[in-house]
């Protein structure tokens, strides 16, 4: 309990003890306000118990015990020592698993902790001990409203007691709604005062008002007067006692006791509530003492915990794409937890705030962790299913014969395989090997049926090898035109592969008869290059994918153009860094000559895209 709680307490104790309240003409005694109105708001000294020791079994025991305990808001600094050391020695087994797990091949990010019945225990007993408190404060409150309530029908029927006959009936009905008042507990604290002034007060009148009773009541405030002061002897013998905390309970209960008390000879009545108040102020007393002796290592603390969340500080925003570098971090996030939890308490007035910020920037690193492997999970998800789909459609083609337009399409599978990002850890394997399986069954099919395609081979080869003497033939004779050159070459890619090893030889003879018919057309430089790549655009049509491959060389003659035009605009600017000399002469030449070619390249690619338009 803070010193600053102390003194305003003691000061409203001292300030309730000289209150008055004139009713009717006479000074009427106002009940002195206990320090604490009730158990829940006890501030009492706390027992140290050191769980820094404790096996999780003897954790899960001593919290049982306090769950049964009942006292939901005295045990609750202990729940949470329980907790603090639980989530400890919990974080301290996983790191181990994971240790082992890591060690005997696994991949951290699959990691899968178990806990033991223990732990789902202890958790149990944690949960039911929060839920016992919300419970249990929620009734609080409930109860005080409806104490509330009851007190306020008590004050009616004092109205109508006091403003009835002088009977030896009221007396008895006095006597009743007294213990019936003293048996209701507390009340919301913006009605305490008033209630109690009223009580007071009607319960004066009835004293005062019937002198028929006047021997009575006197006789009645001298039994108050002889309790009152059985509870100032034993609030002066509290001083004594040992137990600080015990001292305070105990001196909690005799000020709710003495509260209860009626009234006491008007003459005692300041003596008895000073004396009161004087062994009170002796037991708060000892209290501070014992505060002032801990307040200089309750600011070291609070300077060692202020230091320790600057250190937290610099992980508040902390963002990687690495598991590994999250591992690395969260291990310095603990170890600076764990030095959070060796060090003590605090000043009570800064422990809640310092708390927060702490538990708040430790909590906003896990919760961009945990963001963090939610995300990759996600990631590895679709990308399973990327693969899923990639492996149905790879297994769907694995029996097929079509060879080389199968191929292509596993190739491009294959290809697409290896843009997939990470899978689940789990089923990595099993995904690569079903894909693996489907793509070597086909092409241990393809390796089987190899013989019989050399044979196709052969024969495009022959094939085309008579194409390719047609075309010289017909070189040689009348009647050439375009159009008969292009049915030659349209003839000569219908035809399928041939071996590997004849490849480019029988693409250099093609190339050299296409170019010795060309000549015989006529046709030349420029215009010649014109021709076979408008040739080669009608080739083109043919394909299924014209569309994209004309798209995918439009695309390249445009990125080639850009660089030249690039490489011109440069070359001229260095142009104008050349002195006057004759190396300087020489060099500008080169960078004119390479702009020349480079611009005459531009004008021929620039035809082409305009060539490629009309398709």
């Amino acid at each position: 309990m803070s010193t600053e709680k102390e003194m305003s307490d003691e000061d409203k104790v001292t300030q309730t003890s000289e209150e008055i309240l004139q009713v009717e003409g006479k000074a009427t005694e106002i009940e002195p306000t206990a320090e604490i109105d009730h158990p829940e708001q006890e501030h009492e000294v706390e027992e140290e118990v050191d769980y820094s020791n404790f096996s999780k079994d003897q954790l899960l025991h001593a919290l049982k015990e306090l769950v049964s305990s009942g006292k939901i808001l005295q045990i609750e600094s202990q729940i949470n020592q329980i907790k603090s050391h639980f989530d400890e020695v919990l974080q301290k087994e996983k790191e181990e698993a994971l240790e082992v797990f890591v060690k005997n091949g696994g991949a951290a990010d699959d990691f899968d902790y178990r806990l033991a019945d223990v732990d789902r225990s202890l958790l149990a007993g944690l949960n039911e001990f929060r839920e016992k408190k919300s419970d249990f404060l929620r009734e609080q409150e409930k109860q005080k409203e409806r104490n509330f309530i009851a007190k306020n029908a008590i004050l009616d029927r004092l109205r109508e007691l006091v403003d009835g006959e002088e009977t030896t009936h009221s007396i008895n009905t006095i006597k009743q709604i007294q213990d019936e008042w003293k048996k209701i507990g507390p009340v919301p604290a913006a009605q305490n005062k008033n209630l109690w002034a009223s009580y007071n007060a009607l319960m004066d009148r009835f004293y005062d008002n019937r002198s028929i009773y006047f021997e009575l009541k006197e006789l009645d405030r001298k039994k108050n007067l002889e309790h009152k002061t059985e509870i100032c002897e034993k609030a002066e013998a509290l001083v004594q006692l040992p137990d600080l905390k015990e001292a305070i309970r105990q001196l909690n209960d005799l000020h709710e006791e003495f509260k209860h008390v009626g009234p006491v000879p008007r003459d005692e009545q300041e003596t008895l509530w000073t004396r009161f108040k004087t062994a009170s102020d002796a037991v708060y007393a000892r209290r501070k003492e014992f505060y002032e002796g801990q307040k200089e290592v309750l600011k070291e603390n609070l300077l060692k915990k202020e230091a320790l969340i600057k250190k937290l500080e610099e992980f508040r925003d902390y963002q990687s794409s690495k598991i590994k570098e999250w591992n690395n971090k969260t291990k310095d996030i603990l170890a600076i937890q764990k030095e959070w939890e060796t060090v003590g308490a605090v000043p009570r007035e800064n422990g809640k705030d310092i708390n927060k910020h702490f538990w708040g920037l430790f909590k906003q690193f896990f919760h961009h962790k945990n963001l963090f492997f939610k995300e990759l999970d996600e990631i590895r998800t679709k990308n399973k299913n990327l693969a899923e789909e990639l492996i149905q459609k790879a297994e769907s083609l694995m029996n097929e014969t079509d060879w080389n337009n199968t191929a292509n399409q596993m190739i491009a599978l294959q290809q697409e395989w290896k843009k997939i990002g990470p899978t689940p850890e789990k089923v990595r394997d099993e995904l690569f090997t079903r894909f693996k399986t489907a793509c070597d069954t086909f092409f241990e099919n393809r390796r089987n049926s190899t013989k019989q395609v050399n044979k196709e081979f052969d024969n495009n080869l022959k094939e085309k090898e008579g194409v390719i003497q047609q075309i010289i033939e017909a070189a040689k004779g009348t009647g050439l035109s375009a159009a008969a050159l292009e049915s030659f070459i349209n003839q000569y890619n219908a035809i399928g592969f041939v071996p590997r090893k004849n490849m480019k030889e029988i693409m250099s003879r093609f190339n050299e008869a296409v170019d010795a018919y060309v000549k015989q057309l006529g046709i030349s430089g420029a215009e010649k290059e014109d021709f076979l790549f408008r040739l080669n655009l009608n080739k083109l049509q043919a394909d299924p994918n014209s569309n994209r491959v004309l798209n995918k060389k439009e695309h390249g003659i445009r990125k080639q153009i850009a660089d030249l035009e690039n490489n011109i605009t440069l070359w001229r600017n260095n142009l104008e860094f050349f002195a006057a000399s004759r190396t300087a002469d020489k060099l500008r030449n080169q960078f004119e000559e390479k702009i020349q070619k480079a611009e005459s390249e531009v004008d021929k690619l620039k035809k082409k895209l305009s060539i490629i338009r009309e398709f």
